[in-house]
C-alpha cells in the first residue's frame, strides 16, 4: 500500500517493523458492519493509524473512514447502525512513506460503469508509480496517494459491465505482493497475488462467508476458519455461494508466503497457512538455542511482547529458567508527548521497565524478534545493566534484516538497517551486549518444518528482507534504486 506523498519529518521513527494493514470482509449477514468492526479490532496490530468500513444495503453503499483506532472510530452504536447492509469490507491502515491523511484511508470507493465498487488492500504494488504515470497521461485524476487507487483506475479504463472482468483486467497489469478484498453491489471478492506473499483466509459464520488477513479475526466473533485463499486465487462470494477462479495469466509460480509473518507480524494466536504462529515462534526459539547457546546463562528474558514465544522455546531447549525480567506498559501509545530531547531519550522507559529482582546479579539472555536500527535494543540493554545484570547477551529470533521489503512491510532504507552495514560483532558493540547471535536462515526454515533448511533454488517463503531474493519484479525506478 505504497503512498507517493512526501514523508512527514515530524513523525519520529521508531525501531520496529510495521505491517501496512489488515483487511476483513463478510457477505450475507444482518450485522455485517458490527462483525466487520469486531474483525478489525482483532486485526488492530496490523495498522493503528486509520480504519474504515464500507457496506452495501441492496440499494446504496455506506462508508465510514477516519483516522484513529477501531474502538475510537466504530465504538459508538449509532456509527454502526448508519452502516446498513448485509455485506461489508473493512481495513486497518498503517501509513508508510506518505503522511497520515484521510484521503488515503481505505476501503477506497468509486462509482464505475457497472455500479459502486469498494476496495481494501494489504500489500504493495511494485509497479504502481509506472502505472500511475501512464494513467495520469491518459487523463486519470487520482484522489489519493495510495497505490490501491491504481487498481480502481485500471478497472475504470476497461470496457464491459462485469466487475470480475474489469478486475481481472487490472490484475494482468499490476505486480507486487498483495491481498485484496472488494465489494460490489451483489458480491464480495477476495484474492491474493500469484506468490501468495500476503495472507488472506476464508471463514464462515453461520451461513455467511468471511475473509480476513488472520484467523484471530474469525475467533473474535466465533466464526470457523475454512482455509487459506490460495496464491493466485480469486473467490467470488454472492447469494449463490462461493466460486473460485484463477485470474492471473502467465506461467504458474511457486508460493512464497512472507516468512516474517511468523517471526513478528501476525498475532501469536493466529493460524496462517495451516501453522500456529505461536508454535512456530516457540520452535524458532528452539532452533536459536541449538545454534547459539549461552552456557553461562542464569535466566532467559523476552523483550516484550514479540520475543515472548521464542524466549519460551529458547528456555525450554536450553534448560534455563524463563522469567519476565522486562515489564511492558501496555497503556502508552506511539503518539505519547515527549517534550524535549532529554525526556525523549527516556522514551524506552515509557514502554518498558526492568524487573530488578529477576535481573540483579544474573547472566541475562535477552530474546527479541528483530533488530532494526538498534536504538531500542541499546536502550533496553542499558536498562538491564542498570538493574544489576552481571552480563547481558542478546539472541534474535530472525536472521539479520539486511534488505528493505517492497511487498507490504514498512522497513527502513538500507542506510537505516543496521545489519546491512554492520556485521554481528559490530552490532553487538553498538547495542552494548556481551554476545549477540541471530537464528540462521536455515534454522528459520527448520522451524517451519523444513528439516533441510532453505532450498536456495526454490525457497518456500518470501525471505527477501534477509536474503535479498525478491520473488516479484521491482519495476518502479525508486524501488530499483533502493535495491542495491
Amino acid at each position: 500500500m505504497t503512498n507517493f506523498a512526501p514523508a512527514d519529518a515530524a513523525i519520529e521513527k521508531d525501531d520496529k517493523f510495521h505491517d501496512e494493514c489488515g483487511v476483513f470482509g463478510i457477505f450475507g449477514h444482518d450485522d455485517a458492519s458490527a462483525l466487520t468492526a469486531l474483525g478489525l479490532h482483532a486485526l488492530q496490530h496490523r495498522g493503528q493509524e486509520a480504519c474504515g468500513i464500507v457496506t452495501y444495503d441492496g440499494s446504496a453503499f455506506h462508508t465510514k473512514r477516519a483516522l484513529g483506532l477501531v474502538d475510537q472510530v466504530f465504538g459508538k452504536q449509532d456509527t454502526i447502525e448508519r452502516l446498513a447492509g448485509r455485506a461489508a469490507i473493512g481495513h486497518n491502515r498503517y501509513a508508510t512513506s506518505g503522511g497520515t491523511a484521510l484521503r488515503n484511508v481505505q476501503p477506497l470507493y468509486a462509482d464505475l460503469a457497472f455500479g459502486g465498487f469498494a476496495l481494501a488492500h494489504n500489500g504493495n504494488l511494485t509497479n504502481a508509480q509506472t502505472l500511475r504515470r501512464q494513467l495520469v497521461e491518459d487523463g486519470a485524476i487520482f484522489q489519493s496517494s495510495s497505490d490501491t487507487e491504481t487498481i480502481i483506475h485500471l478497472m475504470a479504463t476497461q470496457k464491459g459491465q462485469r466487475v470480475v472482468d474489469r478486475l481481472t483486467y487490472a490484475l494482468q497489469h499490476i505486480k507486487g505482493g498483495f491481498a485484496l478484498v472488494a465489494l460490489a453491489e451483489d458480491k464480495l471478492i477476495g484474492l491474493r497475488d500469484p506468490h501468495g506473499i500476503r495472507p488472506l483466509l476464508l471463514g464462515k459464520y453461520g451461513e455467511s462467508y468471511l475473509l480476513a488477513s488472520e484467523s484471530c479475526a474469525f475467533d473474535i466473533i466465533g466464526a470457523k476458519l475454512i482455509r487459506n485463499i490460495e496464491p493466485g486465487e480469486m473467490v467470488i462470494i454472492n447469494e449463490h455461494g462461493l466460486q473460485s477462479f484463477r485470474p492471473f495469466s502467465g506461467p504458474a509460480v511457486s508460493g512464497r508466503f512472507c516468512i516474517f509473518e511468523y517471526v513478528y507480524f501476525a498475532r501469536p494466536d493466529s493460524i496462517l497457512e495451516t501453522h500456529s504462529v505461536y508454535e512456530k515462534r516457540k520452535q524458532i526459539g528452539v532452533e536459536l538455542a541449538r545454534e547459539a547457546p549461552c552456557p553461562d546463562a542464569d535466566v532467559i528474558i523476552p523483550v516484550p511482547d514479540g520475543g515472548v514465544p521464542s524466549a519460551i522455546g529458547f528456555a525450554q531447549e536450553s534448560g534455563v529458567p524463563f522469567e519476565l525480567g522486562i515489564i511492558r506498559n501496555h497503556y502508552v501509545g506511539r503518539t505519547f508527548i515527549q517534550p524535549g530531547q532529554k525526556i525523549r531519550n527516556l522514551g524506552v522507559r515509557l514502554k518498558h521497565n526492568a524487573n530488578r529482582p529477576i535481573i540483579e546479579g544474573k547472566n541475562v539472555v535477552l530474546v527479541d524478534d528483530s533488530i532494526v536500527r538498534g536504538t531500542t535494543s541499546r536502550k533496553i540493554v542499558e536498562m538491564v545493566r542498570a538493574a544489576g545484570a552481571k552480563s547481558v547477551h542478546m539472541r534474535v529470533s530472525s536472521p539479520p534484516t539486511k534488505y528493505p521489503c517492497f511487498y507490504g512491510i514498512d522497513t527502513p532504507s538500507y542506510e537505516e538497517l543496521l545489519a546491512h552495514n554492520t556485521d554481528v560483532n559490530g552490532i553487538a558493540a553498538q547495542i552494548g551486549v556481551d554476545s549477540l547471535a541471530y537464528v540462521s536462515l536455515d534454522g528459520l526454515y527448520r522451524a517451519m518444518n523444513l528439516p533441510q533448511g532453505r532450498n536456495a533454488e526454490a525457497p518456500a517463503y518470501c525471505d527477501a528482507c534477509f536474503s535479498g531474493d525478491y520473488p516479484v519484479e521491482l519495476v518502479d525506478q525508486d524501488i530499483k534504486a533502493g535495491c542495491k
